[in-house]
């Protein structure tokens, strides 16, 4: 497969935020493979040791790898140290606390990507910059919905829903209410956010290219043992035989975080790509779908039974430009199927959480 031409050369120094999250780590190493060095901001350098000390190590020895450490990303200027000398910049990092009060979550989340894109436009070095949205700055994706969503496609149900006042019979102690509140102002957080990002866009004309890619239901191989249990523990969850799962998730979209990772890479290299909101929808799925490959993948163990209330999603969207990138900058076709995400996920659950 010949190599694409690229908007910045090899050794240039890419910035990837939220540095130890599953895509993050995911997209780092695909920089770091094609030649790429990787500045990754953390929140705690301790906890992120992994990436330079065993993942990434030989990276990290050869100056091709480095930590920086970005205690709060929704503080003024918190990326400006950061950003310097920089010719890409992939701003993965969100708040993932699923606060109930949206006054903690969507201001900070809003003022972390104005920050960094701020701090873009003061360094003349940057040539691209990439923002990770999510399916639900998009749509609803509660079961019995039907949409096709498109380039100006907005969930804004979830903002009216995040600033909503509790109603009188809010109990505190309902932690089933607070957990569903938690997750409709993390909706509200990326439609915000990447609405910031093309009313920047509109307002500054930035001397960069800016593309987004929102993934959908992230699943696949983990680097490392924490991301078999967060954000995305479902496959380790059904395998151990979770009874509560199927109750909260009765459908998804899926996608693999290896072709994630490579559409961060695309919106980042390829000259061609600008101004693109790339939707990383790889297929429809439910719990269900995922118990029958574990019983395919492990005969040894007795599987749970299926769920009786899955169903499948109503939403669509078109992907020709998101396929035509993973197939020029990955000689892939298609995207990964769902029985290759979760078996790829399993050896991780098989070498971690070993049955004994």
């Amino acid at each position: 497969m010949s190599t694409p031409e690229v908007s910045i050369p090899k050794g240039s120094v890419v910035l990837v935020t939220g540095a130890t999250g599953h895509i993050a780590a995911h997209t780092i190493k695909q920089f770091l493979e094609r030649g790429y060095r990787v500045r990754g901001t953390v929140r705690d350098l301790k906890s992120a040791a992994w990436l330079t000390e065993d993942v990434f190590q030989a990276f990290a020895e050869s100056g091709f790898l480095e930590l920086v450490h970005v205690p709060d990303l929704g503080a003024k200027h918190a990326f400006d140290q950061a950003v310097k000398g920089t010719s890409a910049i992939v701003h993965l990092a969100s708040i993932l606390s699923f606060a109930s009060d949206p006054g903690q979550v969507i201001p900070p989340v809003v003022e972390g990507v104005t920050s960094i894109l701020e701090a873009a436009l003061a360094e003349p070095s940057v040539k691209s910059f990439v923002y990770t949205s999510s399916i639900v700055a998009a749509t609803d994706i509660n079961p019995g919905g039907v949409a096709h969503v498109g380039r100006d496609s907005w969930n804004d149900r979830a903002v009216e829903l995040a600033y909503a006042p509790l109603p009188d019979i809010f109990d505190p102690e309902d932690t089933l209410f607070t957990l569903d509140r938690g997750h409709v102002v993390y909706q509200a957080s990326k439609v915000e956010a990447e609405k910031a990002v093309w009313a920047f866009v509109e307002k500054h004309k930035p001397h960069f290219s800016v593309n987004v890619v929102s993934p959908a239901t992230v699943l696949g191989e983990a680097l490392v043992k924490r991301h078999l249990e967060n954000p995305y523990p479902w496959v380790k969850k059904l395998y151990d035989g979770d009874e509560k799962i199927g109750a909260l998730f009765q459908a998804v979209i899926n996608i693999d975080v290896k072709d994630t990772a490579l559409l961060h890479v695309a919106a980042t290299l390829d000259p061609e790509c600008n101004g693109a909101r790339l939707h990383a929808w790889g297929g429809y799925c439910n719990m269900n779908d995922i118990l029958a490959i574990l019983r395919r993948l492990c005969p040894e163990r007795k599987i749970r039974d299926d769920f009786s209330n899955q169903t499948k999603l109503g939403i669509t969207t078109d992907y020709d430009q998101q396929l035509a990138l993973l197939k020029k900058w990955g000689g892939q076709e298609g995207w990964t199927t769902l029985e290759q995400s979760v078996a790829d996920e399993m050896r991780g659950v098989k070498k971690w959480f070993p049955v004994e």
